[in-house]
This record gives C-alpha cells, sequence and structure tokens, in this order.
C-alpha cells in the first residue's frame, strides 16, 4: 500500500522534534525543562521513533515504507516535549489528561494499522490486539513516570490517585482508536464467505427425511458400500428375491430406526416393512 502522502508531515514531525530535544540540551535550566528527565527523553525518543524503521529493515524492506504508522508513531512524543517547551504541563491543569488521552490513541492506531496491514488479523481481534498494545504502552510509561519522578518526591504518598487516573485515560485512549481501526477494517473487508461445505449429490440418490430417520431412495437396487448391514435386516441384500420384488426400490435407513418401526428381519413382513418405513418417511 502506498503511503508516500504521508511521508512529509512524518519528517516534518520528526524534524520538530529533533529541534525541540535540542532547545531543551541547550536550555536545561529552564522551568520548564527543569526536573521534567530531559536527558532521558533526548536518549529515548529518537530510539522511539525509529523503530518503525528499524521493523521495516529488518522485514527485508518488503513493500512500499509504512509512512502513515511512522507519523502515528512519532505524533506522541513530538506532543510530550512540545508541551514541556511551552510549559504547557505547568500552566494547563487538564493538559497531561489530555496526552494520556490523545497519544496513548495514536500508539494504539499505529500499532493498530502495522498489524492490520501485515498480521491480516479479523476486525474483532485487531481490536484487541490493539488496544493491549496500548494498555501495556500506558503501563510502562506510568513504571517510567514512577522512578524518574515520583520515588524522590513528597507526592509518593498521595500520586497514587494520580497514576489510576493516568492509567484510565491511557486506556481509554487506546480502546477508541482500537475501536475505530476494527471498524474501519471491517467496513473494508468483503464479507467472507460460509465455509459450510455442501455435501455432493450422489447420482440417483433422493434425500429425505422421517422424523429422526435420513432416508435415501435408490433406483439402482444396490446398497450403499459403506453402510453397515445387519444380516436379516431389511438393508441386508442377502436375504433374497423372495423377501421383497426385485425391482422394486431399496430404502436404505437407520437399523435401529427400522427396528423401530417393526422391522424384525422375518422373511415374510420384510415388503410390509419396507412399506412402513415408506410411509413414516413421506416418501412416494
Amino acid at each position: 500500500m502506498d503511503t508516500s502522502r504521508w511521508r512529509p508531515l512524518a519528517l516534518a514531525a520528526k524534524a520538530a522534534l529533533a529541534a525541540l530535544l535540542a532547545l531543551a540540551v541547550a536550555f536545561p535550566e529552564w522551568d520548564r525543562f527543569a526536573d521534567k528527565a530531559m536527558g532521558v527523553r533526548v536518549a529515548a525518543y529518537p530510539a522511539a521513533v525509529m523503530l518503525v524503521t528499524l521493523i521495516w529493515a529488518l522485514r527485508g524492506r518488503g513493500g512500499p515504507f509504512p509512512w502513515d504508522v511512522d507519523l502515528l508513531l512519532t505524533l506522541p512524543f513530538l506532543v510530550d516535549v512540545a508541551g514541556n517547551a511551552a510549559d504547557l504541563y505547568d500552566t494547563v491543569t487538564w493538559f497531561d489528561d489530555a496526552c494520556h488521552l490523545g497519544n496513548w490513541a495514536l500508539l494504539s492506531a499505529a500499532a493498530g494499522v502495522a498489524l492490520r496491514r501485515w498480521a491480516g488479523l479479523k476486525a474483532w481481534t485487531l481490536a484487541l490486539a490493539c488496544a493491549g498494545a496500548g494498555a501495556i504502552a500506558a503501563i510502562l510509561w506510568e513504571f517510567f513516570e514512577y522512578g524518574v519522578f515520583i520515588l524522590d518526591t513528597p507526592e509518593t504518598v498521595t500520586i497514587y490517585r494520580d497514576t489510576i487516573g493516568d492509567l484510565m485515560l491511557g486506556l481509554t485512549g487506546s480502546t477508541l482508536a482500537a475501536l475505530l481501526v476494527a471498524t474501519l477494517a471491517r467496513r473494508s473487508t468483503p464479507h467472507a464467505v460460509s465455509d459450510r461445505r455442501v455435501a455432493p449429490a450422489r447420482p440417483g440418490v433422493m434425500k429425505g427425511l422421517s422424523l429422526d430417520t435420513t432416508v435415501y431412495l435408490a433406483w439402482d437396487g444396490s446398497v450403499d458400500e459403506g453402510l453397515d448391514v445387519v444380516e436379516g435386516d431389511l438393508l441386508d441384500e442377502g436375504r433374497g428375491a423372495g423377501d421383497a420384488d426385485a425391482g422394486q426400490n431399496v430404502v436404505r435407513a437407520d437399523v435401529a430406526a427400522g427396528r423401530a418401526l417393526g422391522a424384525q428381519g422375518d422373511a415374510s413382513g420384510g415388503e410390509n416393512d419396507g412399506e412402513q418405513v415408506i410411509e413414516g418417511s413421506g416418501v412416494r
């Protein structure tokens, strides 16, 4: 699939991220960068946004580069660094919550688009995988925040409520993205043809139903080789021509059902038994 139309945006997002990280390195004393673990971000974020390129190269560069997935993966890291550079985390109370919702939605969408394209998952399997990937990423991010920001601050006692809220928002964003990706995948996939196999028609055989018994009417005078025949029963071809008219149609039925209708294997009643089976089955 050609996604080259997303290439300019993906490259611009990476360039903007690099510029903002360079700004943080150049002015670490700014309040908006101080105590924000910018050193960890400078090391980790460039590696994270190159993940799609790495996977694509390891797969042998098969097909065009997935610029849409690359853009979706890059945007959350750009938003985070831009939020710090603009001091939004400290000045806008809801910005952190919005990032937890929106950024995990973007990351989950990136995972969903990649899985849909390369793994060929069904719509709702894709949704679960997409939501799970986003939830895992949200949990790992909270581990990162706890280790970097919380352990050495007075907030270690009261921060649990914020952590739970962040996890809920991250999972919500992941789930919304998963449902969107699954819905789009379902709409663009043709309806699957039923896998039910219809048994091939047997030449010269008509199929009828009698209560709980399947009756086959064969006019070639033979009995199916795959049918178990009990000696002395209606289906025993060895009973002789005197048991029934040799030219009469042979009724193949379940032996137990034949006995239930009164077929006891006596030679004199063979024809009557066959007539009872035919009458009980509705075959004319």
